[in-house]
Formats: C-alpha cells, structure tokens, sequence
C-alpha cells in the first residue's frame, strides 16, 4: 500500500462509532455504526482492508432498533461487539439501551445483501439512570465489560442469555454530575476504571469503588472528551477536550500535566495512542482534520525501537539514533474529512494502520508515512 494514499469507503448514513476488530491481530479490520434518525435504517459495518491491493471488502448488518452512540468491539472474540444506542421506548420517549451481538456469517463478504446480526442478550442500563454513555470490553477478559450510565458505573459480566451487573459506584457531589465516558486502566491487574466528567478525570478502584482511587482536577479549561492510556508505559494518561490541548499525564503527579499541545483549533474528540510503538498519537477533531503527533518523550522508546537489552549495546544505539530521533510534534496531517471528525482508532492488526470516521459517514483508512516509520524502527 502506498502509505501516501489514503483509502476511502462512504457509508449511506451519518456516523460517529468505530472500532478496530479488536481481537483480530492478522488482517486489517474495523467495525462502524450508523446514526440515522429512521431508527430501522441503522447498520454495522465491517471493513477489511487488503493491505497488497489498496482495496476494501465490506459486509453490512442491519442495526434496525437504533441509532449507534458507541461500539466496542470484544477484545478476544472476533465476532462479538457492543452497541450502546438510542432507541424508542412504547410510550415514544427516546431512551439509551445497550445490546451483545454476534455477526452472522463472520468472514463472509461473498455478496453485496445485509445481513442480519445475532443478538446474544440485552445489556439493559435503565436501573443506573437513562444517559447510557458507553460499554466497554474488559482489555482481557472477554466475559467482563463495565457500563457507564449517569453517575454510575457498573461491572457487567457477559452471559449471553442475560448479562449481570454487579459492582457500582457513584459520583456523588453538587449539581447531579454526570460522566462522559470512561476506560480501563491496562496496568496493575486492571483493577481500576477512569472515568471523566466535566473538565475532571477520576481513577476508581473496582475493589473498592465507594470513593475515588486518585483524581485530576480542572485537566482541561473545558470539558474533557476523551483519554488513553499508554499500555507500554505504566502510570502514563493522555486527554483531550473542547479546549483544543492533549495533555498527558503521570497519575502518580496529577497536580501539572507532563505535556501540553495544541495542534487542533477546534474541539478534539478522541486521542489514542499506539499500542505498538507508543510514541505515535492520533487526534481527531471538529476542525475536520486527523493529526498524527510523535511524542517519544513520554514514550516507552525514547530513543526508538530498541532490539537488545545489553547496556553496551543499548548505549550504543542511542549514541547512533539520537540525530535522527524524532522530536515531539506533528508528523501528519490528514484532511480527507470534510465534517466533525468523532472518532479514531488504530489498527489491532497493523501498527502502522490507523483509520478516522467523520459524522458525515466517511471513513479514511490512512498508514503512517514511510519515512518516520524507518526512522522508529532504526
């Protein structure tokens, strides 16, 4: 694949949820869904990119009960992904449902008809409060997710007959606040859950949820949209929101941010770090742009991609790599959307692959440039 040229796939409706097919680690695949106000037109779609070809094969599934807020897909089963959606309830009012599915003929793009997902049990939400913001896969236990609802979070375990929730906590505090989102934190057994709210984040303890682990107060002037951990790098967190910043943080620190840029001039949506090489950053952002930031001072290879433990040898290639090192800063710019950019996401299969979904229904599936590649591997 020319990494130069980016490959675009149009879907009919407005969308804001992508996922990489989390589980799959051999073939370039994500999944998105559809926000159409007719409830009943909504689809899940799978693309797989054939990296040789530059083409793509698609395979799509009716989502008829609503429109898609978020989707995760399972992080040890190819074929299962949660949906959190909005749907009308039979006195007409619109309330927020969560659903476990599985796809239907999993890996077959024989023919161009919608098929039909399977749906492996309800993830009803409504006992914690009506504002469902998502659900999210435990990072490596396929039968646990945990839901944020309100100013609730609850562990949910997965039985496909009928999902059960059991630990809950709650923000408590002045003016009902509310969460936006949260994450598992990867590190430390994945015991903790970091939520945000506001312009706040909030480490909790799933042992112990009654009260906050660790908090970042005011991270951001404005509120918060979205955070990622480094999974490489331990105690390191990175944020983004409506004041334009990605911030990353030391939770062991959280008076002042490690580092602060702005390269968006208008909200940033979604920020993930690269699994594989994490000093590669993705940002996306109303302003209609993906940006692709280097930022290995807070990177577990701060020299680059190093390949022998020997301290001779180590000094070495540090001594050889530090005038090509990348410094912090841009190393993409990508303006193929022409619409709010909501979502972006990593490849679990490439790490070099990365695509970005605005909320006009065009997906972008980019690679990052040769060059900086060559210089993160030497």
């Amino acid at each position: 694949m020319d990494n130069s040229t980016p490959v675009i796939y149009g879907l009919e409706f407005q969308a804001r949820a992508l996922s990489a097919q989390n589980a799959e680690t051999d073939i370039v695949r994500f999944l998105v869904g559809t926000q159409s106000l007719k409830l009943a037109n909504n689809q899940v779609h799978l693309v797989e990119l054939n990296d040789e070809t530059n083409t793509l094969r698609t395979q799509i599934y009716h989502h008829a009960i609503g429109e898609i807020w978020s989707l995760e897909a399972s992080t040890t089963d190819p074929a299962k992904f949660i949906t959190s959606y909005n749907t009308l309830n039979e006195e007409g009012m619109c309330v927020m449902k969560g659903a476990l599915w599985g796809l239907s003929d999993f890996g077959d793009f024989g023919d161009d008809a919608e098929k039909n997902l399977v749906k492996l049990g309800d993830i009803d939400t409504t006992p914690y409060g009506n504002e469902l913001k998502t659900i999210i896969y435990h990072p490596m236990d396929g039968a646990k997710a945990v839901a944020v609802v309100d100013n609730k979070f609850a562990l949910v375990t997965l039985d496909e007959a009928s999902p059960q929730f059991s630990t809950v906590g709650t923000l408590a505090g002045k003016g009902q606040p509310r969460f936006t989102t949260g994450k598992w934190n990867p590190h430390n057994g994945v015991n903790q859950l970091v939520t945000l709210n506001e312009n706040n984040v909030r480490g909790w303890d799933l042992r112990c949820p009654s009260e906050e682990a660790w908090t970042i107060l005011s991270a951001h002037s404005q509120i918060i949209r979205d955070l990622d951990f480094n999974i490489n790098k331990q105690y390191i967190l990175a944020t983004c929101g409506d004041d334009g910043y990605m911030k990353f943080w030391d939770i062991r620190s959280p008076n002042e941010p490690v580092i602060c840029r702005m390269e968006h001039s208008h909200w940033v949506w979604k920020i993930r770090i690269n699994r594989f090489h994490d000093q590669l950053v993705l940002t996306s952002s109303s302003d209609s742009r993906v940006i692709l930031s280097s930022i290995p001072s807070v990177s577990s290879e701060p020299y680059g991609h190093m390949v022998n433990d020997d301290a001779a040898i180590t000094t070495t290639i540090e001594e050889s790599v530090n005038d090509k090192k990348l410094d912090d800063g841009v190393i993409g710019k990508y303006e193929e959307h022409e619409d709010s950019v909501y979502a972006a996401e990593w490849s679990s299969a490439d790490p070099w692959t990365f695509a970005s979904l605005s909320y006009d229904g065009r997906l972008v599936i980019n690679k990052v440039p040769r060059k900086y590649k060559y210089k993160i591997l030497l």
